[in-house]
């Protein structure tokens, strides 16, 4: 039989009526007296129709002709919640006063209203008899959703999300014109069934045709097509036109980019496609600080153009200052690197770097220049890797003497970002890794230099207010040996970046001069994150490391532990402001408390 639902309404053309009633009887209601009452509904679902009733919300505070009116439409809205919960034999009653609301004639309303009752009896809940949606491409990697299937409560939502579905799946299969053609949906009220029979119209088998560019940019044309990869002549698939969009998106340079179907097909069975595109503002300055208390402050700034030759190409100048008021001289570091979107494919960028570097550390000093040329590819939104092969140049004093070291380098770069926020991640996982082999061009030792960082993060409890986080830092110098080796590619452990609670690279390993960096290394941190607020967190954490003069981690490692306990204060836009106090732990605690200030999570 017919879906019949058996809310009370009748009310087709009131609406009129009741507006220009409402200009000539309007009189105020004063604070009327409201109820609901659902009978047979669970109580999540009479939250849902007290929230939906637009008498109920107006009640304190609307005049007569008001609350006629918002009683009028609750009819329609009140059976349409409770259709979306799959009660499809509801009865829904809006009495004012002691009157049916549907019963009141607009013309002629009561002067005030004292007492609104709203009566819903949701019925049985209905299951799907039969649920169906035809045709459906062979071979989809598109399903029904689980909850449109035989047996299974129905609900209208079921029944959406099954239609959209099978038109995706009729568009993933080529076919982009695909819509609902028809619907056959039958209640049956005496066995609590619904019958819900879908039919899908796919339309021509569809292939991509011309793009055209729409908006106002400085970017050439050509260059737009070159770097979207736009896919002209395949067949269609969603897939393809949300990757061309992405890479748009992905050179900074656009601060919208959305593509348009045409509404029509072209006679060759092509679909043309419009890429609507807005510049973001060309150059962009910003600033960032951190502080703790042995290392000093440390200033970046960087420079940035994004279409430095009309061809999205990104130009990126860099600067830090480092040390300042700390116990070590200060350090200074500039750099500068031009990106080439599409250089050789739409997901790969050929870039240029330089870079100037002099280091006034507790354990060496070095000055150092670097140059090279790199390519990097993008395999997904989270996946992307890097090769640079290049030339460095260093001049190195620390434990061993003064020293210089030439090295060209081929190093090799990956990272994968599955977290849920770059910023403040309360889930995921994060894996970074580099491998750079160099060669001695004066002939010093080749090796190779590995280095890897893993994050991992864990939220618990209503809206992950409780988040555990974890990482694990590694690398490792093999091949030259101790002595043979640049102080900047060892490793040291101590501050803000590994152990917080001990001064910034105060852990290395004795040698008979005093002390150098290890050719192995090992950190491992671990947070307890709460939420207090929407802004405030409280956080827990405790850092232990390892350095040792071999390439690997052993018995034999020089090792130190710091605890501590920090605030985070979120701020929209740029992150959570970090302070942090850490005490050490283990391995030497003579220095006492140290205190970090800075912007983002520690990790």
């Amino acid at each position: 039989m017919p879906l019949q639902p058996k809310a009370r309404t009748g009310l087709t053309g009131l609406v009129p009526v009741l507006l220009i009633s409402a200009a000539l009887f309007g009189t105020p209601a004063d604070s009327a007296e409201t109820r609901l009452i659902a009978t047979g509904a669970p109580d999540g679902l009479t939250k849902r129709l007290q929230q939906a009733s637009a008498v109920l919300a107006s009640a304190q505070e609307s005049d007569v002709q008001d609350l006629l009116a918002a009683a009028l439409s609750d009819y329609r809205t009140l059976v349409q919640v409770l259709y979306d919960a799959g009660h499809f034999a509801p009865v829904v009653t809006i009495r004012l006063d002691g009157r049916e609301a549907a019963g009141i004639d607009p013309i002629t309303p009561p002067r005030r209203i004292d007492k609104i009752e709203i009566s819903v009896d949701a019925g049985p809940q209905f299951a799907f008899g039969t649920a169906e949606v035809a045709p459906w491409p062979q071979d989809s990697d598109t399903e029904l959703p689980p909850e449109f299937a035989r047996s299974a409560p129905a609900s209208t939502g079921a029944i959406r999300d099954a239609a959209n579905n099978g038109i995706r799946a009729w568009r993933r299969a080529g076919h982009a014109k695909a819509k609902l053609s028809g619907q056959r949906i039958t209640a049956d009220h005496r066995n609590a069934t619904l019958d819900a029979r879908l039919t899908i119209r796919p339309g021509a088998r569809l292939r991509f045709g011309q793009m055209v560019i729409s908006g106002q940019s400085r970017v050439r044309d050509d260059a737009i097509r070159k770097i979207s990869g736009f896919p002209e002549r395949e067949t269609y698939h969603p897939d393809l036109i949300t990757r061309s969009a992405t890479r748009l998106r992905r050179t900074g340079t656009f601060s919208s980019v959305s593509f348009q179907e045409a509404e029509e097909a072209n006679q060759d069975g092509t679909l043309d496609f419009t890429a609507k595109i807005e510049d973001m503002p060309p150059r962009r300055l910003t600033f960032g600080a951190e502080m703790s208390s042995t290392e000093g402050l440390s200033v970046t700034t960087s420079w940035m153009h994004r279409n430095l030759f009309g061809a999205a190409e990104k130009l990126r100048f860099e600067a830090r200052i480092s040390g300042i008021g700390g116990s070590d001289d200060i350090d200074g570091r500039v750099s500068l690197r031009l990106d080439r979107p599409a250089t050789l494919g739409p997901d790969d960028n050929i870039f240029y770097l330089t870079e100037a570097e002099s280091l006034d550390q507790e354990h060496f000093t070095a000055v150092h220049g670097m140059g090279g040329i790199g390519v990097r590819r993008v395999y997904s939104d989270r996946l992307f890797a890097e090769a640079v092969l290049g030339f460095d140049s260093i001049l190195a004093t620390d434990a061993f003497g003064k020293r210089r070291f030439k090295y060209v380098f081929a190093s090799l770069r990956a990272e994968f970002d599955g977290r849920d926020s770059a910023t403040d991640p309360t889930r995921g996982l994060f894996l970074g890794g580099r491998a750079t082999p160099f060669f001695g061009a004066d002939g010093g030792d080749p090796g190779l230099q590995v280095t890897m960082d893993a994050r991992t993060y864990v939220g618990l409890g209503v809206d992950d207010r409780i988040v555990l986080a974890g990482r694990a830092q590694l690398g490792s110098v093999i091949g030259p040996s101790h002595s043979g080796t640049s102080p900047t590619m060892l490793f040291f452990s101590g501050g803000g970046g590994t152990v917080r609670g001990h001064e910034y690279q105060s852990l290395g390993v004795p040698v008979s001069g005093g002390t150098a960096g290890g050719r192995g290394f090992l950190a491992l941190s671990g947070e307890i994150r709460g939420r207090v607020t929407d802004k405030i967190s409280v956080v827990g954490f405790y850092d232990h490391a390892y350095v040792d003069a071999d390439s690997f981690i052993s018995n034999a490692s020089s090792s130190h532990s710091g605890a501590g306990l920090g605030l985070r204060y979120s701020v929209a836009g740029i992150g959570a402001i970090r302070v942090d106090l850490a005490y050490p732990v283990s391995g030497g605690t003579a220095d006492g408390p140290q205190l970090y200030i800075g912007i983002g999570q520690a990790f």
